[in-house]
């Protein structure tokens, strides 16, 4: 492990010369393609407005959220129903759903304990 040291000390120090040399040109042009989504004036009371009208945007879209739920959950009845038409290809594709949702329960896991594998610290 030590050997790679060098190795990637001279990534950093290439990849940061890259950035000193490119970063402001970047910038510049990624500020030029998006100024339409750019507020004047940059104020902090302007920053307040969007963020209000973020929370709130999101929490009127709760509603259609809520009715879109119900009708996936009628779908996932009316499969259940009719499961002996199921086709195989169905079913594997909910297994891996559930597999990749149990999978993300297990990172979370992880990520909650302090990334470690074994256990919590003490």
């Amino acid at each position: 492990m030590a050997s790679k040291l060098p190795i990637v000390k001279a990534k950093a120090v290439e990849a940061s010369k890259f950035l000193t040399k490119n970063g402001c040109s970047y910038y510049k042009q990624m500020m030029e393609q998006n100024k339409q989504y750019v507020q004047e004036p940059p104020t902090v009371e302007k920053c307040q407005h969007l963020a209000k009208q973020v929370f709130y945007t999101r929490l009127a879209s709760i509603p259609g959220r809520y009715q879109a739920s119900w009708k996936e959950l009628d779908d996932i009845k009316n499969l259940w129903k009719h499961r002996q038409e199921l086709k195989i290809e169905d079913a594997g594709i909910a297994a891996l759903f559930g597999l990749e949702c149990f999978a993300w329960f297990c990172a979370g896991e992880i990520v909650g304990r302090g990334f470690t594998i074994t256990g919590y610290y003490v």
